[in-house]
């Protein structure tokens, strides 16, 4: 049954529904820290955290485990598809080799070790991770890590980054390499759900783009320094309005963003406004993360027998480890239940 598309489709559509549902994680978010790793482990962890356990302990224990389990479930969606739908899933699930040398540029750029890294992130047991810690362990720049990575498919972006380029150069190579790749990957790509894909794309580079002005207006960016930030791609920002919003800023984009017909206005207003006044671009940022699943939730109804449920559940997926994660470190940090509850609910 491996490699037929249904099979596939209510395989992952299976998974989606085992995930850890809001009344769940609002569990989790009460419970002790002595209980949090247990709780983690009966969601779905346990080999992992039973893999980890004769050497690792708490935060540490449960970050690992939840990454190898992340890492070994990208890899067996991808290995159950066909030759039909599996590019479509390897265009989506590529962004986490991306955000894999992005972790390994932060770690050597904050001088992180490769044995934290190792117990992390990147958990060193699983064997998928050894070439990218090799890289944190040979490279005290992240020129030199660049280098290194020169033989990735984004190796030309960040040979491109200046001598004294900073973090946020690199992450930002990464960024336009990974939507410019999937752009031109997915027009070549036949078919609905291609273009459904695509559409989401365009969101992710608006998104982006909203919060990198919103960015830009609050901390006073140049013009110049605004155009370079901006990703191309976007459809509610279309890289011809780019000099128009640098030069007319924050007020430019909302105007531009009202003239289209696409986009719930009232709400982004709304949510913006929470934004100012606690300070934080967290409502904006999680009000498009819920916008970006809806859109792919109406993709995988639309479209039941393809790739887009498969991108759904990765997503999720994705999404659960990473409530997990700030969950637990989280509450190991002090954090109070009803702060957690506003970043994960």
């Amino acid at each position: 049954m491996l490699g037929n598309t249904p099979y596939v489709v209510a395989r992952a559509k299976a998974r989606r529904q085992k995930l850890a549902d809001r009344a769940r994680l609002r569990q989790l978010i009460n419970q002790s820290t002595d209980q949090l790793t247990v709780a983690v482990g009966d969601i779905g962890y346990r080999n992992e955290i039973d893999l980890y356990a004769g050497k690792l302990s708490g935060g540490d224990l449960v970050e690992a485990a939840l990454t190898h389990n992340l890492e070994a479930e990208l890899t067996e969606m991808v290995n159950m598809t066909n030759a039909t739908i599996r590019p479509l899933i390897e265009i989506y699930t590529s962004r986490f080799e991306y955000q894999n040398a992005k972790a390994v540029l932060r770690a050597i750029h904050n001088e992180v070790s490769v044995e934290e890294v190792g117990n992390t992130i990147l958990p060193e047991i699983n064997d998928v991770n050894t070439p990218w810690l090799k890289v944190v362990e040979s490279c005290e720049d992240m020129k030199s890590a660049a280098v290194l990575m020169r033989r990735k498919s984004f190796g030309s972006a960040l040979a491109k980054v200046p001598e004294n380029g900073t973090l946020a150069d690199y992450e930002d190579a990464l960024d336009r390499h990974y939507y410019a790749a999937s752009q031109r990957a997915l027009l070549q790509t036949k078919g609905a759900p291609a273009r459904f894909l695509a559409r989401l794309f365009a969101a992710e580079i608006d998104h982006k783009n909203i919060v990198n002005i919103l960015e830009a207006s609050a901390v006073g960016l140049s013009n110049d320094q605004l155009v370079s930030l901006l990703i191309p791609g976007g459809r509610l920002i279309p890289k011809r309005a780019f000099s128009t919003v640098a030069n007319s800023g924050r007020d430019g984009m909302m105007d531009l963003l009202r003239a289209g017909d696409k986009f719930d206005m009232a709400a982004f207003e709304s949510v913006l406004a929470e934004a100012e006044a606690s300070r934080s671009l967290d409502p904006v940022i999680t009000w498009m993360k819920e916008r970006e699943y809806g859109m792919m939730q109406r993709m995988s109804y639309l479209h039941p027998v393809s790739a887009l449920p498969i991108i759904h559940y990765v997503a999720m997926k994705v999404q659960e480890v990473n409530d997990l994660r700030l969950i637990v470190r989280g509450r190991l940090a002090g954090l109070s239940a009803e702060v957690l509850e506003a970043h994960v609910l």
